[in-house]
């Protein structure tokens, strides 16, 4: 019984689980959101290394620069949002690594009020096909949350 039970078990520990979490916050006070992305360190190094056809380290990267150019351009061609009908234009500000995952840190202008949030997310999506991308919106101390299952790349939270 315990051998039947180790090979039904086994297959389970050995898939990967692919998921990035992103939280978007409105600060109203500084009219603003603020946003980060957690994104598995290995997988976005692969997926960056694939897509600009190069080669380096994200947790001790010999060019800090030129990873943030690239990691910066990669979620705002995945990460697209849109404030009251508005698009808004995300401003990378950089990452750091925290156990096995890069923080992604990102912030956009936005007005003293928001009541609609429209996003693609579809970080990773091109790497994994099972990947999922967790986005969690805070607006008027009001959190909602949503699971983006590949291909679903777009959710929409109204406040």
């Amino acid at each position: 019984m315990g051998l039947l039970f180790c090979k039904w078990l086994l297959p389970l520990y050995l898939h990967p689980f692919y998921v990035s979490v992103t939280e978007i916050k409105h600060n109203p006070g500084k009219q603003r959101l603020e946003v980060s992305c957690r994104i598995f360190a290995d997988d976005f190094e692969n997926t960056l290394k694939k897509n600009y056809n190069t080669t380096f380290d994200i947790i001790k990267p010999t060019n800090r620069r030129l990873v943030d150019s690239l990691a910066g351009d990669y979620i705002k061609k995945h990460l697209v949002l849109q404030a009251d009908g508005k698009p808004v234009n995300l401003r990378y500000l950089g990452y750091e690594i925290q156990e096995d995952a890069a923080w992604c840190y990102l912030e956009a202008p936005a007005g003293a009020t928001l009541n609609k949030l429209r996003l693609k997310d579809d970080l990773l999506f091109e790497s994994h096909e099972s990947q999922i991308n967790m986005v969690h919106v805070i607006v008027k101390n009001e959190r909602k949350s949503t699971k983006l299952d590949n291909p679903k790349a777009d959710a929409e939270f109204n406040f």
